[in-house]
């Protein structure tokens, strides 16, 4: 039976259910069953703590510039389900996504029906990925570790042609491991033999791990060097660099998104790119100025509106809260700022809370909506009272923005930060303030 967008969904949200179960073994089956899809494509392949989303998306606006059909495929998504696997920046279509859900659920009643175990929702979404992108015929696919790495299910690939490390930090430590070498060596997974890896600058023990990995799967080694960017000016609504990589110099590199972090980030992409170069791609230099300046990435220290200012940021660890602090503090020094702050309850709250409470007049905590890792809004405003007393919590989003717009003078900032899954709710209850 053929089924529609909705019921393809439902598809997708009722495999929840089954669990999960550690490995490649059940994705590399389900691959196996629909024709090994994903070797149709060539990968940059993208693991790391923070920065992954913002890298992926200079480096694909950078690809889809120069004339390239490429790829993407992200998680979470803040704003369409669809959000997650575009083509040119185009989410897949309604039908598409009906049509080879409709093909996979067949290939999975093969497996279940043989007793194998039935894949999970993020297997079944990375092989949706990979069928699209054959389909789509993308010359490039850029792509983001949805967990770890080493056992991720997009680490099925074996043709990736530059895999990415951006800033690692300690998170998601159930699954990765208790320290830092621990959770690299979990990242540096997904490098392949023979391959070229760019990393960005990493605290030695993780550095270290990357080092041995890529000697040991004789890789070339890339070090995206802060002391190599030159000439930096900062704003929140544009940035300008010069950074020399290598053989090249590229200089008054603009871009458009904010955030002390992002020429750091900025920076990574363009290793990547000049990798790319270097391994015989044509990507004009003017193609890398026009895709680093139109790149967009919402999510990440974006400005939604002014008087007042709006930032959402999804710092939702301490190594993010800290990048988070140091651009709020850049930018808006003298500023009175309002937070609202949503957190998972496996995140790192407390060291996030004592990085970031402090700078704010007054603070709003909510409960992340439709997901049961979410920290009750109460609780979360305990762990905030000890480092800023000002702090109330709200039944709704929605009441939260309102509130703070009623609290914010014209030239305060709302800052609404912690769990990426809520920031598409904070966007459409600033959009229902303005129109009231």
């Amino acid at each position: 039976m053929n089924m529609n967008y909705r019921e393809a969904r439902q598809y997708l949200e009722d495999a929840n259910k089954y669990g999960s179960v550690l490995g490649l073994d059940n994705i590399r089956e389900l691959l196996r069953r629909l024709n090994n899809p994903e070797n149709a494509c060539k990968y940059v392949h993208i693991a790391g703590t923070n920065g992954k989303g913002s890298v992926l998306a200079y480096v694909s606006t950078v690809l889809t510039c120069a004339g390239y059909k490429v790829g993407r495929y992200i998680s979470p998504t803040l704003f369409k389900y669809r959000e997650r696997i575009q083509v040119n920046e185009e989410y897949i279509t309604r039908e598409a996504l009906a049509r080879l859900v409709t093909e996979i659920a067949g290939a999975i009643e093969g497996m279940t029906g043989e007793g194998r175990p039935h894949p999970t929702p993020f297997e079944i979404e990375t092989a949706l990925a990979f069928l699209y992108f054959k389909e789509m015929d993308c010359d490039f696919v850029v792509l983001e570790v949805g967990l770890g790495g080493l056992e991720d299910a997009t680490n099925v690939i074996q043709t990736t042609l530059v895999e990415v490390m951006t800033s690692i930090s300690m998170d998601h430590m159930a699954f990765l491991g208790d320290t830092l070498a621990e959770i690299a060596e979990n990242k540096a997974g997904i490098i392949k033999p023979g391959t070229v890896v760019v990393t960005d600058w990493q605290q030695p023990d993780a550095m270290r791990v990357i080092e041995e990995k890529c000697s040991k799967e004789n890789c070339t080694l890339r070090t995206a060097k802060k002391e190599n960017a030159y000439g930096v000016t900062s704003g929140y609504e544009e940035q300008i660099f010069s950074y020399r990589c290598r053989e090249r110099i590229y200089e008054d590199i603009v871009i458009r998104l904010a955030g002390s972090y992002q020429i750091e980030n900025a920076i990574v992409a363009l290793e990547t790119v000049d990798a790319l170069r270097d391994l015989g791609y044509e990507i004009p230099e003017e193609k890398i100025r026009e895709g680093m300046m139109t790149t967009h990435w919402r999510g990440r220290f974006t400005i939604l509106q002014k008087d007042p200012i709006v930032v959402i940021d999804g710092a939702h660890n301490e190594d993010a809260a800290r990048t988070l602090r140091e651009s709020l503090t850049m930018y808006f020094p003298e500023k009175r700022m309002h937070f609202i702050m949503g957190m998972f309850e496996d995140k790192e709250c407390e060291k996030v809370i004592k990085r970031t409470a402090s700078l704010a007049d007054d603070i709003i905590t909510i409960q992340t909506p439709g997901n049961p890792r979410a920290l009750p809004a109460e609780e979360l405003a305990e762990l905030v009272r000890k480092y800023n007393p000002k702090v109330e919590a709200m039944s709704s989003i929605r009441k939260a923005v309102r509130e703070s717009f009623q609290r914010a003078e014209k030239d305060d900032v709302i800052v609404a930060f912690g769990s990426l899954s809520f920031l598409g709710s904070v966007v459409r209850a600033v959009e229902a303030v303005e129109y009231e």
